[in-house]
């Protein structure tokens, strides 16, 4: 356990709570998480064992939506394990590529599409509020597997912030799901995202396991909640909390990009 007094460890794991319910109705949740243990941390602590042991609560409060989800939602497991292998490999490719590139020179394009699909959001009330009853072609499958899989598991690998959130809209558009089913979808093939990430990070020693032993509880609780709130409410409140989402991942990167 690192070295923090017991405010903060509360602090943590009330964030990780929240995080876990942001996380598992749209994505998102790292927005919150990562920079709680950020600041949290030792001054000093070098970023990795933030983002080993934000991976290790995430995966915990993931999991625990996932599950909630696939129990009372209509998920093609199936179909999210394929995007999920496909997500495992995209984001280990990128974790690579990361090594020795800039990810600055990428915030500003990432921001222009979070705003563009922000709009795009707005300017479609209907999108993702109910399912085609149209059935989905081969083709629309291998482009999920792409997009959804290999394209934002790179993402994830090579940057992190709104991967759940991309994984939602990537998933809604191409499969013609509803925002729900696509955040049950999306929860499955993040899980293999995280798990990848993890084992990176606990084979290169940077995850401080007691603390994320401790904050993983909060955010299952967080993740089975949210999973509960989203699949009771439906797409219209998960459509509202996904703009708000978005917002806040421009909000956030624009920050870094020219303040911090």
């Amino acid at each position: 356990m690192p070295d923090i007094s017991l405010t903060m460890v509360v602090v943590l794991c009330l964030a990780s709570l929240a995080a876990g319910w942001i996380d598992a109705v749209v994505g998102g949740g790292g927005l919150l998480l990562l920079p709680a243990l950020l600041l949290g941390l030792p001054s000093g602590t070098p970023a990795a064992y933030a983002l080993g042991t934000n991976k290790a609560v995430a995966i915990v409060g993931t999991t625990g939506a996932a599950v909630t989800y696939a129990r009372k939602a209509p998920v093609d497991v199936r179909l999210a394990a394929r995007i999920g292998l496909a997500a495992l490999a995209g984001s280990t490719a990128g974790a690579f590529v990361a090594a020795g590139l800039s990810t600055e020179v990428l915030k500003p394009v990432v921001m222009v599409v979070l705003l563009a699909v922000g709009t795009f959001v707005i300017l479609r009330p209907a999108f993702g509020t109910a399912p085609s009853t149209a059935p989905v072609s081969p083709r629309r499958v291998l482009a999920a597997i792409g997009l959804a899989g290999l394209g934002i598991g790179f993402y994830d690998g090579l940057i992190g912030p709104g991967t759940g959130t991309f994984l939602v809209l990537a998933l809604s558009a191409l499969l013609h799901l509803d925002l729900v089913t696509a955040s049950a979808t999306a929860k499955i093939v993040n899980c293999c995202t995280n798990a990848g990430a993890l084992a990176t990070f606990a084979w290169k020693g940077t995850v401080h396991w007691q603390l994320a032993a401790l904050m993983a509880a909060f955010n299952l609780v967080g993740g089975m909640a949210g999973a509960h709130t989203a699949l009771k409410k439906g797409s219209g409140f998960v459509r509202v909390v996904l703009l708000t989402v978005v917002f806040a991942l421009v909000a956030n990167l624009a920050y870094q990009q020219w303040v911090a």
